[in-house]
């Protein structure tokens, strides 16, 4: 059987040799960041924007019993049926026993990061109900069957004729290059389905506990439609969502536009509250709001790492993160990619099996200095690394540690070693054609420096 770890490394080796996929990736991440700097210079102080957002989520993830208290007693006051999941399959029977109480059977879906953490379209599909995502991005990689390939950008790693011919394929249109075209092709499917969809599911940006709201932002109208026109809307929501006033939208909507799209500010930014209330033109009959754990409270239990729950899920740190650029989305294999998605998946699905997305890091920093709510990306994924050794040490790591530390506290056996190495080094060349380098699981893909005739401390003593 396939590890996780092996997978990984599989698909991360067929990814970085793809140049072409690889290039469109970071051509568009350019042009992501020439975005982003410019809408970041419109703020007064984008330094002092960050630390007052990252405050804002230690006070809302510190006091989230007494915030998600008040958030679901204000939904509930206005006939908001809140509920509670512990885990995944508990939010899918939620979900499903809604569905089934309604006598439903289609179902419109706006974009759900939760929902794919819990799998929710395979769970809805399996019990026979259609399913349609009615995010364009989405959409499309529903119908090629995968996976998102970045949180804002589903389907980055397509091109228009990839598309265009997945639409001919899917949906039995003509071939376009033209993306308002495609645009419209989809516009026109989906428009059904709004119409003839039972229930609505979407997710959430942010939920407000003064309020008792959730805040949805968009570019594509979607979202609205979706919670709007179907009889019954259904949010799902991790329960790291809260924010604990209104007024902290005024610097978390402009603050997620720019660091996510590299924009002033989306296009639709919307909050709901509850059911259709008496005098109210539109709107669902039924509104229910699943609040998701699945982990999430073991996270919170760890102070070193707690503020990786002040993720407002932009995706700003795949974007400038070197090696989500050049292995791609799906070769993470996981909901969340990219150094968030590091941090947080060993927590969230177990720590001996996803280890090896904290070792997938150069440790630039990057993330870090990129994040709008400051998680300290790069050292949570350093004590990552330290809390797999420790809670589980392979026998190697034991051996070549202890071999470290044995050489680095001893500098006659220090001294002796890089003479050995300088001997030893050599043997990295092709003999007969085969190479013969203890090392080459390594040195296969990157250049061995030439060892020093001589170390600094001998040139500094043969001086004249």
């Amino acid at each position: 059987m396939t590890t996780h770890a092996q997978q990984f490394s599989s698909d991360a080796d067929r990814t970085t040799r793809d140049l072409e996929q690889r290039a469109q990736i970071q051509s568009a991440l350019r042009s992501y960041e020439v975005a982003r700097d410019a809408h970041k210079s419109a703020f007064q102080d984008w330094e002092a924007a960050r630390q007052t957002a990252a405050e804002i989520k230690w006070d809302a993830v510190n006091h989230l019993d007494q915030y998600l208290s008040e958030f679901a007693e204000k939904l509930q006051a206005r006939g908001t049926q809140v509920h509670w999941a512990s885990n995944a399959q508990q939010a899918r029977d939620i979900i499903l026993n809604i569905i089934r109480a309604n006598n439903a059977r289609s179902i419109i879906k706006s974009k759900v990061m939760t929902g794919e953490e819990i799998h929710i379209n395979e769970a809805l599909e399996k019990a026979g109900f259609e399913v349609v995502e009615s995010d364009l991005g989405e959409f499309i990689v529903q119908l090629r069957r995968e996976a998102p390939y970045h949180f804002v950008f589903p389907a980055m790693h397509l091109k228009r004729g990839e598309i265009s011919e997945l639409f001919s394929r899917e949906l039995g249109t003509a071939p376009t290059d033209d993306p308002e075209e495609l645009t419209m092709i989809a516009r026109r499917v989906l428009r059904e389905k709004y119409i003839t969809a039972d229930v609505g599911i979407s997710g959430a940006n942010f939920a407000i506990a003064e309020t008792g709201m959730i805040s949805i932002t968009e570019n594509e109208g979607n979202a609205r439609l979706t919670c709007a026109l179907p009889r019954v809307h259904i949010a799902l929501l991790g329960i790291e969502k809260v924010l604990p006033k209104l007024r902290d939208l005024a610097l978390f909507l402009p603050m997620l536009a720019t660091a996510g799209a590299g924009q002033a500010l989306t296009c639709y930014n919307s909050l709901y509250g509850g059911p259709r209330q008496p005098g109210e033109s539109d709107g669902p009959e039924e509104f229910h709001v699943v609040l998701l754990d699945n982990n999430r409270t073991h996270l919170l239990a760890d102070k070193e790492q707690r503020d990786a729950l002040h993720c407002i899920r932009c995706g700003a740190c795949l974007n400038v993160c070197p090696i989500y650029r050049n292995v791609g989305g799906h070769t993470y294999g996981t909901t969340y990619q990219g150094p968030i998605g590091s941090v947080i998946t060993p927590h969230l699905r177990g720590l001996q099996d996803w280890k090896h997305l904290s070792n997938a890091s150069s440790l630039c920093g990057a993330c870090t200095q990129a994040c709008p709510v400051k998680i300290d990306l790069h050292h949570h994924l350093l004590q990552n690394r330290r809390n797999a050794f420790t809670e589980n040490p392979a026998w190697r790591e034991k051996l070549t540690f202890k071999l470290f530390r044995l050489v680095m506290n001893q500098p006659r056996v220090y001294l002796f070693c890089v003479k050995l190495s300088r001997l030893i080094q050599p043997l990295h060349r092709f003999v007969d054609g085969t190479r013969l380098d203890p090392a080459l699981g390594w040195t296969k893909t990157r250049k061995l420096p030439k060892i020093a005739p001589q170390t600094f401390k001998e040139f500094w003593q043969n001086r004249k």
